[in-house]
């Protein structure tokens, strides 16, 4: 298979994964795709008329892609703790996109103002480390937060970290991500 065929097959096992929860459709099934059976790491994301619905992922490769999305499309759907569980009414109306990252790689930097010059705007995920305080933004918030200097302080405001001061001891890892969404039907 092409490479520009994973994408829908991520979508449609991401929307049966959700209808199956819901009691709106049958057990999700993995097609024979190599890719699906390697460990991956994903994102879904759910929009309803533009707003975010929900979005859970996960960071590491710790378990098969096919696996990675559908746990991750259901989480997504009924588990994001800053939404209301959805319903089998909504389902019609969400949007869903897929994202697969990249492995991590750290970014090693001496203060915050070397870490903001090497981020890559629209490019670059960043994941944030300080303390037992993480989080993370797909490369897709970039819409939102276009400077570097605005994505990082959401990023830590995120995270729980002080925003008008260096944090000590902070790390960050970047990650680049696939993406496909119902909306465009597109890959990017």
């Amino acid at each position: 298979m092409h490479d520009t065929e994973l994408g829908p097959i991520l979508l449609r096992l991401a929307r049966t994964a959700i209808a199956h929860n819901l009691g709106c459709g049958p057990r999700p099934s993995l097609p024979e795709d190599e890719r699906l059976h390697e460990r991956g790491a994903s994102f879904v994301t759910l929009t309803e008329n533009g707003d975010l619905r929900g979005c859970i992922g996960s960071l590491r490769r710790s378990r098969p892609l096919g696996e990675d999305v559908i746990a991750n499309a259901i989480a997504a759907a009924t588990q994001d703790p800053r939404f209301q569980p959805l319903t089998g009414d909504e389902l019609d109306t969400v949007c869903i996109e897929v994202s697969v990252l990249s492995e991590p790689e750290f970014i090693d930097f001496a203060d915050e103002t070397a870490l903001l010059a090497q981020l890559c705007p629209h490019e670059d995920g960043l994941i944030l480390f300080s303390g037992c305080r993480s989080a993370t933004f797909l490369p897709q918030v970039w819409t939102q937060l276009p400077t570097p200097e605005a994505f990082l302080a959401a990023l830590k405001r995120k995270a729980g970290l002080p925003t008008d001061r260096a944090v000590p001891g902070l790390m960050a890892a970047r990650y680049r991500v696939q993406k496909w969404s119902e909306a465009t039907g597109a890959h990017t």
